[in-house]
């Protein structure tokens, strides 16, 4: 149980009070980053009476089992022995004796979410922010607004009269793709690619388990060092994967053993798609409640070309329930005017098909099978790829982030692959199989 911060902490624990207003600390795992940042979110509610701060994750579930059960206590009893915090257990709140307020949150949770995000807050908290939708951070990020009066004491020595605004975010690196490495290694707004206008007030900081070895059982560092070489670069150097090595796709162009340029997505990035031939909606099942317990549906959009190409549209992806992601995709297929909808049979047999005829009887739908492994289905589209043949309409960050995790041995990266496997589905319909209703040759 860590019991003081070490040396590498004491340092990040400064930049977290620096003048900064965004902060992240990225790294490998057990580096007890998660540790330090409640620990800032809890002082800094001391410093300021009557102040209201939030930490999120992206499932509420998880956010309940490790922030608010595990690490949260542990800060508690070994930083703040004497502070008499009552844990509400029923709006899931820690109040201090000062009138401040610490909430716990799912950004999965929309009713929840709606509840937090009808109050300001002086500081917000992303914890494992590689795996949040930068529009889920955009939106709580408009409730960072909360001007609190610092505690008189602090006021005078610190000359400040109000609390600083911050935002905390912290994540085991993903790869280079993703809105963390564009927003404090880039400096530039997620998506549209744009230059932030004050790239001082992003700053990041590395922290890893060698950092926290005093902390840590030395067999710890064994589980490491028999990881993949691409698990290792992660979850014990802490770095962004600039590419997996042997991937499926590519960000970037890149070489073939015999010499030739393989287009990699970027170079084939378009901003517009023109007129479609047929158009898709595919989906991918992972058996959710919606509750923010299981995997995303994978919900793509595709069409071909008059030009014979492929064009990926849309990323549609939700954490519902059946009735919430059927609605998802027949709304999709009637903003696209799509020829189909397409759905992998899983979890239950017709429940796909039923689902999305519950939402909308007439919308026309054709069953898919998965006879052999995700990779494998994999493997022809990403020669598409590599062929020039597919262009993605825009950015597609999450998708496109999983795609780069994807290689011939499995998928490496969070989860599951749920926006990789709907694209699959799609692009197999549209430019390699075209007619049969099940695919029984993959």
């Amino acid at each position: 149980m860590q019991t003081r911060l070490t040396a590498k902490q004491q340092e990040a624990n400064r930049l977290l009070g620096s003048p900064a207003r965004n902060v992240m600390l990225r790294g490998g795992s057990r580096s007890g980053k998660t540790f330090l940042l409640v620990r800032a979110v809890i002082q800094r509610a001391i410093n300021a009476p009557g102040s209201r701060h939030a930490i999120f994750r992206f499932r509420f579930n998880h956010a309940k089992t490790s922030v608010w059960s595990d690490t949260m206590p542990k800060v508690l009893k070994l930083c703040f022995a004497g502070l008499r915090a009552r844990f509400d257990k029923t709006d899931f709140f820690l109040a201090l004796p000062n009138g401040s307020q610490i909430w716990i949150g799912g950004l999965d949770d929309k009713e929840r979410v709606e509840k937090i995000l009808g109050q300001e807050y002086a500081t917000l908290y992303f914890n494992e922010s590689s795996q949040i939708p930068w529009g889920s951070v955009e939106t709580a990020m408009s409730r960072l607004a909360q001007r609190c009066e610092l505690d008189p004491a602090i006021a005078k020595a610190t000359g400040r009269a109000f609390l600083s605004l911050k935002a905390y975010f912290d994540c085991n690196p993903p790869s280079k793709l993703h809105w963390s490495y564009q927003l404090f290694r880039s400096k530039v707004k997620p998506g549209t690619k744009e230059a932030l206008p004050n790239p001082a007030d992003y700053v990041e900081m590395k922290v890893n388990p060698a950092d926290n070895a005093e902390n840590l059982p030395s067999e710890y560092f064994d589980v490491l060092a028999s990881m993949s070489a691409a698990r290792r670069l992660r979850f014990e150097a802490g770095e962004w994967a600039s590419e997996v090595n042997g991937a499926l796709w590519s960000l970037e162009d890149r070489k073939a053993p015999d010499g030739k340029t393989m287009p990699g997505i970027d170079s084939q990035r378009v901003a517009q798609a023109p007129e479609m031939r047929r158009i898709v909606v595919s989906v991918d099942p992972s058996g959710t409640r919606g509750d923010g317990g299981g995997d995303d549906i994978g919900i793509i959009v595709a069409g071909l070309g008059l030009d014979g190409r492929a064009y990926v549209l849309a990323d549609g992806s939700v954490n519902l329930s059946p009735e919430g992601w059927g609605r998802r995709a027949v709304d999709l297929y009637h903003r696209y005017n799509a020829d189909r909808i397409i759905g992998e049979r899983n979890y239950g047999g017709d429940m796909v098909r039923f689902t999305v005829a519950t939402a909308d009887r007439t919308a026309a739908f054709k069953e898919v099978v998965a006879t052999r492994g995700k990779a494998v289905r994999a493997e022809p589209v990403s020669a598409l790829y590599e062929q020039g043949r597919v262009s993605h309409v825009g950015d597609l960050p999450d998708l496109e982030d999983q795609l780069c995790n994807f290689t011939p041995t499995g998928f490496v990266g969070e989860g599951s692959p749920d926006r990789a496997d709907a694209l699959v589905w799609a692009l197999t319909d549209l430019m390699i199989v075209g007619g049969p209703s099940t695919m029984d040759l993959l």
